[in-house]
């Protein structure tokens, strides 16, 4: 495996991107606008301007052995459907959205491809327009594949194989759901949702929710999951900010529907209650229609 297509120069693509680059035959996907974009202002990551090399969607010599996509929620349509010219049987692809759905959706589209159920755990990063600034401390968490994990050793990528990925895939999902709800309706750190009693009892009757929803997904070993979703958040950094929290800071649209969006819509698929994430789904929508009048109006 040497070609890699990154999807995706947000803070966790570009966190990627620097790092395969100069390692395999790298490639970022991007429309006409993004390249006229990236043309005349360069991505920066932690102080320094990267150059990349780009490929538009309607590209035909190129065939991908790795897609990675890191866009986020409301890029991932865009980004299955660009994908189309590079993918063949012989294309892993990796999809490092927060959610819990994307793998599902990618393996429909491309059955001739092999869809690796991942996601991205680490430190937050910091993104300011085309600059993101990330500590290094983070890792791709996947599903076994030996190709796959020859091309992020080969890359310098760290990576860990969990023995049960769907609950990986799930715990991950449980941390984003509670965490980087609250810390956008709140304005609140990381430090400061993790060293607050009254958020984590909260959090204990969101996880609650999660969980039921996660029994009918089928997702096994579930017992000890709000313990380790609150270790997860216990390791982060105290200044860090979740990236739905930066989101509403920078006036941005959230991944809301991807988080409590997802819940209510699987809650009344399952005849399950959601009324927890009912409750953070309108409030996110609030601050949206507000940062929107907001941001309009200066």
């Amino acid at each position: 495996m040497k070609n890699v297509l990154i999807c995706g120069l947000g803070a966790v693509g570009l966190t990627y991107a620097v790092r395969f680059r100069g390692k395999c035959n790298l490639k970022i996907l991007v429309n006409k606008e993004r390249l006229e974009k990236y043309s005349k202002n360069k991505p920066v990551f932690n102080g320094d301007v990267q150059e990349f090399e780009y490929i538009l969607p309607d590209n035909s010599d190129f065939k991908a052995d790795l897609i990675i996509i890191a866009t986020k929620y409301q890029g991932f349509e865009s980004a299955i459907n660009s994908i189309k010219n590079f993918v063949s049987e012989n294309t892993r692809i990796i999809s490092l959205l927060n959610g819990v759905s994307s793998e599902e959706i990618i393996s429909g589209k491309y059955p001739q491809a092999k869809v690796l159920k991942s996601y991205f755990i680490g430190h937050s990063a910091v993104r300011n327009g085309n600059s993101v600034t990330q500590d290094g401390v983070g890792e791709i968490v996947l599903e076994y594949d030996r190709k796959t994990v020859q091309i992020l050793k080969d890359c310098s990528i760290n990576y860990s194989i969990p023995k049960d990925i769907n609950y990986a895939l799930w715990l991950k999902f449980t941390m984003n759901i509670f965490s980087n709800q609250i810390s956008a309706i709140l304005n609140m750190t990381f430090g400061e949702l993790k060293h607050n009693k009254i958020f984590r009892e909260t959090a204990k009757k969101i996880i609650s929710e999660v969980r039921s929803i996660a029994e009918k997904k089928g997702v096994r070993n579930l017992d000890n999951l709000e313990r380790d979703a609150l270790a997860a958040l216990d390791k982060m950094c105290d200044e860090g900010k979740t990236s739905m929290h930066q989101d509403i800071l920078a006036g941005r649209r959230t991944e809301v529907d991807m988080f409590a969006g997802e819940i209510i819509k699987l809650g009344k698929e399952f005849k399950i209650p959601t009324p927890y994430n009912q409750v953070l789904y309108d409030l996110i929508k609030i601050k949206e229609e507000n940062n929107e009048y907001s941001f309009h109006t200066r």
